[in-house]
């Protein structure tokens, strides 16, 4: 769950899930069902997986830079930085990550 940029409300809070293999259901349903109808928030992305640092942290505030569109640079911690394109690729199917045209550099040695 990271915040990202609204123009209403400053920020609103979108949701990643990482689905067992084989599953394959709506994000808003799985929410819904096990949070419950009154903490339920609208966004909800299914990524592959998320990207975390080698010592299993995850990567918020990158994931955050993403959605927002804003330019990040790849940790040089990370453990997978194929998670962060499935991140990517899963935020502009519903709509974000393209404000401010992302980029990533290369991870600092």
């Amino acid at each position: 769950m990271v915040g990202v940029h609204d123009e209403l409300k400053g920020q609103i809070p979108v949701g990643f899930l990482v689905l067992k293999k084989g599953v394959d259901r709506d994000p808003h349903e799985i929410v819904r069902q096990k949070i419950g109808p009154v903490a339920a928030f609208r966004t909800a992305v299914v990524v592959p997986a998320l990207p975390k640092t080698r010592s299993g942290k995850v990567l918020r505030g990158t994931m955050q830079k993403i959605a927002d569109g804003n330019d990040y640079k790849i940790p040089a911690t990370i453990d997978d930085s194929s998670a962060l394109t499935g991140v990517a690729k899963a935020l502009s199917e519903v709509g974000y990550a393209k404000k401010q045209g992302a980029s990533a550099a290369s991870p600092s040695s």
